[in-house]
């Protein structure tokens, strides 16, 4: 236990000094207006999203961006209201597309986004998903941080909700762990090829779109944000920062919610390999579940280290918590969170391996 106590706690170390400061609570824009306006094509791809799309077209129709823009709403496929919703609004910037069926190969969302793409003419496009409400100068912010460090890609991580219980006890270790996987620093660094987006709001322009292959070069990509930002990133510059001007309006009220969430692409990420989920397990065993063990169970230079490790763990997921504006008491429980996010990972292989692959929105992709 001393041993494996003091490799979680130099693991500590390392992460807190030298992993891109992925803790910061930053980077975040302030409302901004660009010095160049350029018109852009807002593309929200929609399937069974009755109880937001209202908001969010709304907020999309009410931006304060000083150029020309429209927007396209793709109806993947809805089983509910989706359609009618969307069709209520009265808006010239507002059009409307029925989505066709999905070729074989592509993943749902992606098809959906090819589709809106593929009628757009502007030097812009900006995608975002159809749960999310903007404030009226959020168009206006993203594109101001695009011309002025002459960017291909604006990628912003909304606010989630954080009204539940399980939302306030696993929705931001959602962030902070994305954050662990992809420093941002790392991410907005030329230099660096850790390459990350928010897929539900990513501004981008189409010529780079179009030198990266388009999304049909990545047609089956089931986490389409990364894999978008890694080929933009092969050609030219992205910024990834959270949002202030932006909150993403999907609830999830229970822990089968975020479970269903996580499941969904874990396997994906860790290229379904048994190596590499093994590898993850043990990986969060000992940097997550070793410091508390060690603190309460162990003796002399294994308590030591399993209490300083704790610490270090705990203060670095204290700027999230205060993001969301939960208890700091969170942070302490961050082992149990880690607990909850590797158990989901491993039921997402377990669902691959018994051919149920991914499930979403009673869409399953094999």
């Amino acid at each position: 236990m001393s041993v494996l106590a003091a490799i979680s706690l130099a693991i500590w170390i390392y992460l807190l000094a030298g992993h891109g400061k992925f803790w910061q609570y930053g980077p975040a824009l302030e409302a901004a207006v660009p010095a160049a306006a350029p018109a852009v094509t807002v593309i929200v791809p929609a399937r069974d999203e009755a109880d937001s799309i209202e908001p969010c077209l709304r907020s999309l129709l009410a931006q304060n961006y000083p150029g020309d823009y429209s927007v396209i709403l793709v109806n993947d496929g809805s089983t509910d209201r989706t359609g009618q919703i969307a069709a209520s609004f009265a808006s010239p910037r507002l059009r409307i597309v029925e989505g066709v069926a999905r070729p074989e190969g592509w993943s749902g969302k992606l098809w959906a986004m090819d589709q809106g793409a593929a009628l757009a003419e502007t030097p812009y496009l900006f995608f975002t998903d159809a749960d999310i409400e903007h404030r009226p100068e959020h168009l206006a912010t993203l594109m101001a941080k695009a011309v002025a460090d002459n960017l291909d890609m604006v990628s912003e991580m909304v606010e989630l909700n954080c009204r539940s219980f399980a939302e306030r006890a696993l929705v931001p270790a959602f962030v902070y762990f994305f954050a662990l996987l992809y420093p941002f620093a790392k991410v907005n660094d030329s230099g660096d090829r850790v390459a990350a987006a928010a897929g539900g709001t990513v501004l981008i322009r189409a010529e780079a779109l179009r030198r990266s292959g388009g999304l049909a070069a990545m047609k089956g990509a089931l986490i389409d944000d990364v894999t978008l930002a890694t080929r933009v990133k092969a050609g030219g510059r992205i910024w990834l920062g959270h949002s202030r001007l932006a909150v993403s309006i999907r609830p999830y009220p229970h822990a089968g919610d975020v479970w269903r969430m996580v499941a969904r692409t874990a396997y994906v990420q860790l290229r379904y390999s048994p190596l590499l989920l093994a590898g993850t397990v043990a990986g969060m065993m000992l940097v997550f579940l070793m410091p508390p063990v060690a603190a309460l169970f162990g003796h002399g230079l294994a308590r030591f280290a399993g209490c300083a490790a704790w610490i270090g763990l705990t203060a670095s997921f204290l700027p999230t918590v205060r993001r969301f504006r939960i208890s700091p008491l969170w942070a302490a429980l961050l082992p149990l969170t880690a607990l909850f996010y590797t158990a989901a990972t491993i039921g997402s292989a377990v669902n691959h391996v018994s051919g149920r692959g991914v499930v979403w929105k009673r869409r399953a992709y094999n």
